[in-house]
């Protein structure tokens, strides 16, 4: 009897230390809140990511910014490149003879995997040269008929300054650079007394089955779609709208069980470039949405059509998408603009919703 006593108390004990670590394990969870950072290739999620590392979590060191050098040349090699293929499936010749040069060390560099590397003189003259040649700016000004970065234009016009040799990159040349996200990339930050893990996860057709062991548990998505894409076709396949593929995309996360009791908050991203392409390029929303009726030049209707599509393809009427229109590449903005989400989601108002 003594024993069986014994016994009883021993597990007693363990049963009140395990209660007491599940306590304690449950408030460590509940100062932790998970967001998931979705969007198509490109969307500028990444960017997002970046500004979030910026303004909560003491940005980019020197050593972490000299870092990105290599970066910034490869993208600006890969965005001629990419003009340059861009230029020759429209027909357009160079306006000078010594472009030809000039195309073929940047093609052969792309083709040897070789410009992740600091420029040297000849392939700074040849971007250089290449930038100033009509016929590049011919098909640079009829880019949406391929696939060409946003960031491209950046970087030619800062070409001097990324040639010289003590240039170490800014924030603004960190936030325009591009690397396909691959799997998933985390910040953490503390705010509000709060531990916020942000997963950033690649947008790109590829990389979209990595997302799945990542929807357990999170408090909220923010789901980036690029405003700008509507005349622009995808990378993988140089033919699909991106817009219609972003839509798509968001469809299939919006209505996915996953995300039944998950807060939704939507950044309809670039709303610089697009209203560059709508007010001063006149172009039409119609090449994504060709049921479009409202008026051309027009931002406002614009980008209140596009959000609409967004809302309709949400098949959960009780659920709310919280929209914002944002420039990622923009600190102050998207700091505005973050403080208002992560209020949004730490208010009452979304208790309701299953975010504590």
């Amino acid at each position: 009897m003594g024993n069986c006593d014994s016994q009883l108390a021993e597990q007693s004990k363990k049963n009140r230390k395990i209660n007491a670590e599940l306590v304690i394990s449950k408030k460590q969870d509940e100062n932790v809140i998970k967001l998931l950072l979705l969007g198509a290739g490109e969307s500028g999620k990444s960017t997002i990511l970046k500004q979030m590392k910026i303004i909560h979590d003491n940005g980019f060191s020197h050593d972490e910014s000299a870092d990105k050098i290599k970066v910034v040349c490869a993208n600006a090699i890969q965005g001629m490149g990419a003009l340059l293929q861009g230029m020759h499936s429209m027909h357009i010749d160079f306006a000078s003879k010594n472009c030809v040069a000039h195309e073929k060390l940047v093609m052969k560099t792309l083709e040897n995997g070789e410009e992740f590397r600091n420029f040297n003189n000849e392939m700074y003259e040849a971007l250089k040269m290449l930038w100033k040649d009509k016929g590049v700016r011919a098909a640079f000004d009829s880019r949406e008929n391929f696939y060409l970065h946003d960031s491209a234009q950046y970087f030619f016009d800062a070409l001097d300054r990324i040639n010289d040799r003590n240039y170490v990159p800014s924030e603004q040349d960190i936030l325009h650079t591009r690397i396909p996200t691959m799997g998933v990339i985390e910040v953490k930050f503390t705010m509000k007394n709060k531990i916020w893990r942000v997963f950033d996860v690649g947008g790109q057709r590829s990389q979209r089955k990595k997302w799945i062991h990542c929807f357990d548990d999170a408090k909220a998505l923010i789901y980036v779609a690029s405003l700008s894409e509507f005349d622009q076709v995808l990378l993988e396949d140089n033919a699909t709208n991106r817009m219609q593929e972003s839509l798509q995309l968001f469809k299939q996360v919006i209505n996915n069980r996953y995300f039944t009791n998950t807060s939704v908050i939507l950044f309809l991203n670039k709303k610089d470039l697009f209203e560059q392409k709508i007010m001063n390029k006149k172009r039409s929303i119609r090449k994504a949405f060709p049921n479009y009726q409202g008026p051309d030049e027009n931002y406002d209707a614009a980008v209140e059509y596009i959000e609409k599509q967004y809302n309709m393809v949400n098949e959960n009427t009780d659920k709310n998408i919280y929209v914002h229109h944002t420039c990622a590449t923009d600190t102050e903005q998207v700091q505005f603009v973050l403080d208002s989400v992560l209020d949004t989601i730490l208010s009452s108002k979304l208790k309701g919703c299953g975010l504590y």
